[in-house]
């Protein structure tokens, strides 16, 4: 007994390839409304990642690492000391040039005294040749008269051409003390200034046994050890600055015609998910596509060249207030649509944004003063 082959139902057949192309027509009509009324004005990419500043912490002065006070993933404020290097040949250094300092102001002021001594025995020079020439005279007048001989009006001569010479000399000498102090005083000597110079040099190098974080941020890479002799420029750390983040989004070149800098994006974390939309900001295009920065860049001058669709970093700012209520790392993904149907703004060149303190001689000049003052300092 065989099987009766089942009865086929055109109509049934037809009314779901009616639904089945309705289906579809209502498909193609969403995505064309949604496509006019929002993708053409968007651009997307999910080639998009965190970047930031890796501030890195590097000695000025060589040294032997004493103690560390900052290790991975520890906050650090700017100023805080993160690492102490040995500091007993700094301060022996800055002892001796202290001692210097004292040193080099008694002598510089010994020299002013000299000066003034030269200038009174100058004085001193003047007043004898005047009564030389006095006595010269009267004993040429008594010899004219044949009241005293010759031989003592010789003398006499002999005496005034003696105190001349030594006037001439006390000239001399005076002009040469007069190199050494004219224009200037003790506190303000060229000697004085030179170890005043090497006084802050000592002291700088002291404080400078303590480094100090550049920036608030995360600690990473730590790479020093206890006992360890660094040298000047060595990294130890890298500090990340929480609050100096932003997005380098990787469009296509083909998707660049209408971007400009200061369009609103919109992003997505996969750290958060779809639930939280970060806001930001285009604020400045790549002047030059990945590959052309790269450390081999393409030669497209060979036979074989195949053309391949590049891609152009586009920096994103993000809302500091955003960030700070949900902090990112370096490096994360994240998915971007930048509203390219936004009216941009010309792109202007920004001013520099990051600035850290550094040493400064405050506290030595202070020394300085307390050092010439207890030397007795007099202005020449």
């Amino acid at each position: 007994m065989t099987a009766e082959p089942p009865q086929s139902n055109p109509a049934k057949r037809k009314r779901w390839l009616t639904i089945l192309a309705l289906i579809f027509l209502i498909a193609g009509a969403v995505w064309g409304v949604r496509w006019f009324l929002h993708s053409r004005g968007h651009e997307t990419t999910d080639d998009a990642y965190v970047a930031g500043n890796l501030v890195r912490v590097t000695p000025r002065i060589a040294g032997s690492v004493v103690a560390i006070l900052a290790d991975d993933t520890d906050f650090v404020k700017q100023g805080q000391v993160v690492v102490k290097l040995d500091d007993t040949d700094a301060r022996l250094a800055l002892a001796r040039t202290e001692a210097d300092l004292g040193g080099i102001v008694r002598q510089i002021s010994q020299t002013f005294e000299a000066h003034a001594q030269q200038a009174a025995n100058l004085a001193v020079k003047r007043r004898t040749l005047e009564q030389a020439e006095a006595d010269l005279a009267r004993r040429e007048r008594a010899v004219a008269v044949e009241a005293v001989s010759r031989e003592e009006a010789e003398h006499a001569r002999a005496t005034r051409d003696k105190a001349k010479s030594e006037l001439d000399l006390a000239r001399a000498q005076l002009a040469a003390s007069a190199a050494e102090v004219e224009g200037t005083s003790v506190a303000t000597h060229p000697a004085v200034k030179q170890a005043e110079a090497r006084l802050r040099e000592a002291w700088l190098a002291l404080k400078r046994c303590e480094i100090r974080a550049p920036e608030d941020g995360r600690v990473a890479k730590r790479s020093i050890q206890i006992g360890q002799q660094v040298a000047p420029g060595a990294v130890l750390m890298a500090i990340v600055p929480m609050t100096q983040l932003w997005v380098d989004a990787n469009f296509k070149e083909d998707q660049l015609k209408d971007m400009r800098v200061g369009q609103p994006v919109q992003m997505v974390s996969d750290l958060y998910g779809s639930d939280r939309t970060f806001h930001g900001t285009v604020v400045g295009l790549s002047p030059g596509t990945g590959s052309v920065f790269s450390l081999l860049p393409p030669q497209n001058a060979s036979g074989n060249w195949i053309k391949i669709v590049q891609r152009l970093p586009v920096r994103i700012a993000l809302d500091p207030k955003e960030l700070a209520k949900h902090p990112l790392r370096v490096g994360l993904s994240m998915n971007v649509e930048v509203e390219t149907h936004a009216a941009g703004k010309a792109e202007t060149q920004s001013p520099t944004h990051y600035v850290t303190p550094v040493e400064d001689a405050t506290g030595a000049d202070a020394l300085i003063r307390t050092i010439l003052k207890a030397n007795q300092v007099r202005n020449g």
